[in-house]
Parts: C-alpha cells; sequence; structure tokens
C-alpha cells in the first residue's frame, strides 16, 4: 500500500492504520485492493473481511470523488467518520418506526393473493417462487415486472424492473397482453401505466456469464436507474447444467455449497443497500413419501433380557451347545414375559409424522411446501388410507437446505388435478372429455411456505386457489 498516497494524496490513511502494516508486509497494492475480491486480500494479509472492504470501498469513493462522477462526493462522506464500527452497525440500531417507514412491498393487484402474501412481495429480500413446470412461476414474476412499475399509492414502487433470464428470453408478446387485457393496468393514465420500455432484459445462458452479470454489471444498473425489482428465472436451470457436465463426487458439491453461499451474500446485500426486491424461480424435484412408517428402535430397560433373536440356526445352536433333546421339544414353551410396566404416564408421540422430529425427513415438511401429512399406523389396512391421497404428490424445491437458508421468503405454487371432465360419445363409437375449458383440468393454490415479514401458510393448508388468464393471475373465490 505504498502507492496509496501517490494515487490518493488526500487519502486518510489514519482511519486504518491496522490494516495497513499488514497490507505493506504481504506486496497488497492499491490495484490488488480494487481488482482483487476482498475475500482473497483478507486471506493475503490475515485481516479481517469486514475491514477490507470497507478500505476498499473508501478508496473506491476517493477515486470517483476525484474523477467528478455524480453521488460520489455523498459516499464519500460516509467513511469520513472516525468511528467506522458505528457506521457498520448504525442499520441495526435503528427504530421500529424508521424501519417500517422503509419498508415497501410489490402488489399483486389481487386482494386476496396480496393477503396471502401479507402485502406483496417486500423490498429488501430475497424471495423465491417454487414450483413445478406448469404451476404459473413464470406468469407471477411477469406480473410483478409490471406492477413494480405501478405508483406507490396502487402498489408499486414507480422505479423500472430488471429480468434476468436463465431458459428463455423475455415473453414482451405475453407482458403486452397483461397490460391490454388486465382492467387495472388498462385502465391507468399514460404517466403511470406500466411500460415494456422500463423492464432490462438479461440472458445468462451459463454459469459463468451468470455470476459476471449479477457480480459486476447488475450493481452499477442498480445505482444508475434506481431499479426496485429484480427477477431471476430460474436460479436452477445453470446450475442443473454445470453439475451434469461435472463430477458429482462430495468435492464438486460442496464447490456448488459454497457457490450458493456466496451467491445468497451478494443478493442479500444487493437487496439491503439499494432497497430493491430480488425474486427468483426454482425447479423442483419429485420427492417419494413411506408406504408405511418405519419401526419404532428397540428400547430395553435395565435388568430386562433382550426379545431371542429370529434369525439363529440350528447348526449355530448346536455349536453352542443349546440343541434342545427330543423330550425337552415335546414340552410347550413358555409363556412369554408381559410388557413391563412404567411408572410414569404415556406420552403421545410429538408429530404424526412417520420420522423423527430431528431429522431431515420430518423438518423438510415445514420449509419445502409439501407436507407428507400424518401416515396411518402400520396396524391399519390398505384399503383404509386416508392420508395416502395428501402423499402421492410431493415435490421438494432444488438447490437443497444451503440455497433455502439464503431466503427470506419461499412461496410455492402446487398444481393439482381437478375433476375429470365427464364423457361423451363421438360417432366412432370412443369417449372423449367434454366440457368448455379444458384448462379447468389443472387447480393451482399459491402457499407462502416461510416469510420474514409475514405469517406462513399452515403445513397442511394448500393456500389460496388462483388461475392463469390473460390478465396474468387472478385469486379463485368460492370453490371448494
Amino acid at each position: 500500500m505504498t502507492d496509496l498516497l501517490h494515487t490518493i494524496p488526500d487519502f486518510p490513511t489514519k482511519l486504518y492504520t491496522h490494516l495497513i502494516p499488514s497490507l505493506e508486509k504481504n506486496l497488497v497494492t492499491t490495484t490488488d485492493l480494487l481488482t482483487l475480491e476482498p475475500l482473497e486480500v483478507a486471506r493475503r494479509a490475515q485481516l479481517p473481511l469486514l475491514d477490507v472492504k470497507r478500505l476498499t470501498k473508501h478508496v473506491l469513493a476517493s477515486l470517483q470523488s476525484q474523477l467528478g462522477l455524480p453521488n460520489a462526493k455523498e459516499a464519500l462522506r460516509n467513511y469520513e467518520d472516525h468511528q467506522p464500527a458505528d457506521q457498520q452497525v448504525s442499520i441495526l440500531r435503528q427504530s421500529g418506526s424508521a424501519i417500517a417507514e422503509r419498508w415497501s412491498a410489490i402488489s399483486t393487484v389481487d386482494p386476496n393473493l396480496d393477503a396471502i402474501l401479507s402485502g406483496g412481495i417486500a423490498t429488501g429480500y430475497i424471495t423465491e417462487v417454487t414450483g413445478e413446470s406448469g404451476a404459473g412461476k413464470t406468469q407471477f414474476l411477469l406480473s410483478l415486472l409490471l406492477t413494480a412499475q405501478l405508483p406507490p399509492a396502487h402498489g408499486g414502487l414507480s422505479r423500472p424492473t430488471v429480468y434476468i433470464s436463465t431458459e428463455h428470453p423475455l415473453p414482451t408478446t405475453r407482458l403486452s397482453q397483461i397490460l391490454r387485457t388486465h382492467p387495472k393496468l388498462s385502465a391507468l393514465p399514460p404517466e403511470q401505466k406500466p411500460s415494456l420500455s422500463r423492464i432490462f432484459s438479461i440472458q445468462t445462458p451459463d454459469l459463468e456469464s451468470q455470476d459476471h452479470i449479477l457480480t459486476y454489471q447488475v450493481p452499477v444498473l442498480l445505482a444508475r436507474h434506481k431499479v426496485g425489482l429484480i427477477i431471476l428465472d430460474s436460479i436452477t436451470a445453470n446450475y442443473r447444467a454445470e453439475r451434469s457436465s461435472t463430477s458429482t463426487s462430495g468435492a464438486a458439491l460442496g464447490l456448488r455449497s459454497s457457490q450458493l453461499i456466496k451467491l445468497g451474500h451478494h443478493l442479500r446485500t444487493l437487496a439491503r443497500e439499494h432497497n430493491c426486491a430480488i425474486v427468483a424461480s426454482n425447479q423442483v424435484a419429485d420427492r417419494f413419501s413411506p408406504l408405511s412408517p418405519p419401526p419404532p428402535p428397540q428400547r430395553h430397560l435395565i435388568g430386562s433380557s433382550p426379545p431371542p433373536s429370529s434369525t439363529s440356526s440350528p447348526s449355530s445352536a448346536a455349536s453352542q451347545g443349546m440343541m434342545p433333546s427330543l423330550d425337552a421339544a415335546l414340552i410347550p414353551p413358555p409363556a412369554p414375559n408381559p410388557p413391563p410396566t412404567h411408572s410414569y404416564p404415556h406420552q403421545p408421540p410429538l408429530s404424526s409424522s412417520p420420522y423423527p422430529p430431528l431429522t431431515l425427513d420430518h423438518q423438510q415438511n415445514f420449509f419445502t411446501g409439501w407436507s407428507s401429512g400424518p401416515l396411518p399406523s402400520s396396524s391399519s389396512s390398505s384399503s383404509t388410507r386416508p392420508s395416502q391421497q395428501v402423499n402421492q404428490n410431493l415435490k421438494t424445491p432444488a438447490l437443497g437446505l444451503v440455497w433455502t437458508n439464503q431466503l427470506a421468503c419461499r412461496i410455492a405454487l402446487i398444481k393439482e388435478h381437478a375433476l375429470s371432465l365427464p364423457a361423451v360419445e363421438t360417432e366412432g363409437g370412443g369417449e372423449e372429455s367434454g366440457g368448455e375449458n379444458t384448462s379447468k383440468l389443472w387447480r393451482r393454490y399459491m402457499k407462502v411456505v416461510f416469510a420474514a415479514w409475514g405469517p406462513s401458510t399452515g403445513v397442511m393448508d394448500k393456500g389460496t386457489e388462483f388461475e392463469i388468464w390473460g390478465g396474468g393471475m387472478r385469486s379463485v373465490v368460492g370453490k371448494g
């Protein structure tokens, strides 16, 4: 860092006297500080990561101020305080009223869907929309691209949006249809109506370009245009393609986990610093439920003999001198010992789940969005299993528990078969399904699995039913 004062003569080095000697000892230059990752610099100089990040931002702000860039002087004032620790934790010391005033959300322009979302998609957080193919994930995201541009009085942010696609380009035809068809959007005056020109579209064909765009291009876009919503559709595609082309060993899975943690930290930082909403769609995989609960573990009281093993063979018994004689074989076996009695009252099970409460198989019912439900006991017959209907369509969001820990909200869109349409006879003697609208073959539900700003839907509750139409998405009321 000997070249720091040559580059920025008026830089306040007194604020970083605890960092500069170690940086000079490890030959870290100003160019290294600006071009390398802060984590790499911190490891190289054996310094705290937060202190290195603050020094890097301060140097960058000083250079931008010398170049006369807009808002550079205002950003530089944030680093001129002689108590940097207070600056870093100032956001944690805000009062409840200050946080409430800063909080804002993007409405779905549907009161029933806004009610289940506790007001809409909140800014400053990462929200995931998960569901199987055809559940309505992209339709929901396209609606958010338009409603985020609405004035705050109509449930929007009055800010442009960004659509980052990993699978298909931005469907502008569908966006134009939503604008024409939705009654609330089409009735707005021209100066308040959303526009496709305020949507920035980016396509990332592989994981390398995705990381580069999110790390370098998106922060610049947020600062210049004050973007209020970033959509990633989908977050899973590039990771699945990368995994299918590489090894599935433990080292490869560990590398992917570290990449997801780094991505989650970066997205949370963008959402918090720019007060924007980040919504990512996620794919799902099938999950199979057990046909019967696993057997409980064998427990024996102290002093009681364990039950005899049923797998012992006559040869093993003879080798131990335990082969019974012919007279002994005619004697009826003694009655089994009665089960031991307990002095404490019977404790009911903690849950009706067939798995122990601390296992992942049990816990995933609360964070995936698809619950296996209470399974019947093993003594019940196969003809009377009321909960089997609940356990047939189980899904698990992709990217595992590591990605789940990066989220503040998970919304599950569940698609189920509706009642079959009545069959009508044709002239050829065959049958075909009848009905006025074949799209009614599917019923879709929106469910909040967990959220940082509102309550979640019940584990066994399907959520709010909705349908997809020309104007986007709308709730369905009055159907059982």
